[in-house]
């Protein structure tokens, strides 16, 4: 005679078996149907012989499945056994250590013993493994940058339209040490003999900086190298499309052309040279830069205040385009 519990249960599996035919030839096994018999083998021995839509070893197979699944949840959870992982602070920066100075296990877990983290070599050098390989930080060009910026020059070349659609080359030649623009001139064919002549008025008497900076254009030809290199200053092309190695003279060009070009219609050489000559007078006299403290590139002194009564009056730039502000005693 079979106990109540077992005929309850041996029903409840046989219309569970009717609801996934459900007037099907194959069954429709859903996640809940092997939850179901997953949980029904456990309490009652009777199930395999009530079981007719799978094999018994496939409900077996559901069960190991779900121990899997059970187990890959307690691991995410954080449960789970071996050694501990590193905190996040000594992870971050062992990672900003190898970054910034190509440092090996050796040399960051004496760093991290010196700060008064308690951490395993073995366990930083496998830390390491993990993260991806980069070049030598004080081999990067920005680097570089950082590092010679008082004997660095660079130049380049852009170009205006007119108002008759006639195109014009303005050629720079900018200092990185204050950002101090030391030549800006304008032209309608430039060539390389043109070129090497703006850069003696630029650096007359021995004054060329050490590095001067200048992208691939192929008016900066094999010539023009060797009249820098006859004035002691060493050539230093940009690679192929990079232009944030010449950043310094890029972003003085994006600097003319929202302050001054996109508000004006240039009408011709004259034109363009007289807007150019008062800009760059603004730039390096007035017009106050982050990259040299918010001071301007030929330095602005504090204006103080001369007395109670004093104003701060505005003193227009660039044909009113830009303004300098300065105290003014009251009359």
């Amino acid at each position: 005679m079979r106990s109540r519990r077992d005929l309850v249960l041996e029903n409840l599996a046989l219309r569970q078996q009717l609801a996934t035919l459900a007037g099907r030839r194959h069954p429709d096994i859903r996640p809940s149907d092997r939850v179901f018999w997953t949980l029904l083998r456990r309490p009652w021995s009777g199930w395999a012989e009530t079981l007719a839509i799978v094999r018994p070893d496939t409900v077996v197979g559901w069960h190991r499945a779900g121990f899997r699944i059970y187990w890959n949840w307690l691991s995410r959870r954080g449960t789970r056994s071996g050694r501990p992982r590193l905190p996040r602070e000594v992870r971050a920066l062992i990672r900003k250590m190898a970054i910034e100075n190509s440092w090996g296990a050796p040399r960051i877990h004496r760093e991290l013993l010196r700060l008064g983290f308690d951490v395993s070599e073995r366990s930083v050098s496998r830390y390491l493994r993990s993260l991806p390989r980069t070049p030598r930080a004080n081999a990067t060009w920005t680097t570089f940058l950082r590092n010679h910026r008082e004997g660095i020059a660079a130049m380049d070349f852009f170009t205006v339209p007119t108002a008759m659609f006639r195109v014009l080359h303005v050629f720079l030649v900018i200092l990185h040490g204050r950002r101090d623009v030391v030549r800006c001139a304008v032209t309608t064919s430039p060539t390389a003999a043109w070129v090497a002549q703006q850069l003696r008025e630029a650096f007359p008497f021995d004054s060329a900086p050490r590095f001067m900076i200048f992208d691939r254009d192929a008016i900066f030809s094999t010539g023009l190298t060797t009249t820098i290199r006859s004035m002691l200053m060493e050539p230093t092309r940009t690679n192929y499309q990079s232009p944030w190695q010449n950043g310094v003279a890029e972003r003085f060009v994006g600097t003319v052309r929202r302050e001054l070009l996109d508000h004006v219609i240039v009408l011709n050489v004259r034109h363009l040279r007289q807007l150019i000559k008062s800009f760059v007078t603004y730039y390096n006299q007035d017009r106050t830069h982050i990259g040299v403290g918010k001071d301007s590139p030929c330095g602005r002194p504090v204006e103080q205040r001369p007395g109670r009564e004093a104003n701060v009056v505005s003193l227009p730039r660039v044909g009113g385009l830009h303004h300098r502000y300065a105290w003014r005693q009251a009359a």
